[in-house]
């Protein structure tokens, strides 16, 4: 059995080789199983919010019917940015994951800081870091392919 974050690596890849940025998300329930799962859909969508984060969110909140996600994990290759941070407290996520830190445009542990904003009514559990390495270098490599 995969890894959610496995899987959101591989939404990852596959968002590179569609010509997207290499970010993947997924969302689990209390119980682990997969609820919905993206990758970027930016330049597809021609929509900058169509962010692997704000799609696999909707869609797990769609399938369930509601607009809650609170037994729910959601992760991410990326540090989300201050908008997909804002989504998951929105739909009051209980745990974030991610993998690589975006000390230019993340909204969690850098940047907005979206969570510890006194204006967040809801902070889900972070946890950073997971697979960094591995996230990071699926980004380093799409940038590098496209200077």
């Amino acid at each position: 059995m995969q890894s959610p974050m496995e899987i959101a690596l591989e939404e990852a890849r596959a968002a590179a080789a569609r010509g997207e940025v290499p970010v993947g998300a997924v969302v689990t329930d209390a119980a682990g199983v997969v609820l919905a799962r993206a990758g970027n859909e930016v330049e597809a969508r021609r929509d900058p919010t169509a962010h692997a984060e704000m799609l696999a969110l909707g869609a797990a909140a769609a399938a369930r019917g509601g607009k809650y996600l609170a037994d729910c994990v959601l992760t991410v290759s990326l540090e989300p940015c201050p908008l997909c941070a804002a989504a998951a407290s929105l739909y009051r996520v209980k745990r974030v994951v991610f993998g690589a830190y975006d000390p230019k445009g993340g909204g969690v542990e850098h940047g907005a800081r979206i969570f510890a904003a006194p204006s967040c009514h809801h902070a889900p559990e972070v946890v950073g870091g997971v697979r960094e390495s591995e996230a990071a270098e699926l980004l380093r490599a799409f940038f590098l392919a496209r200077r």
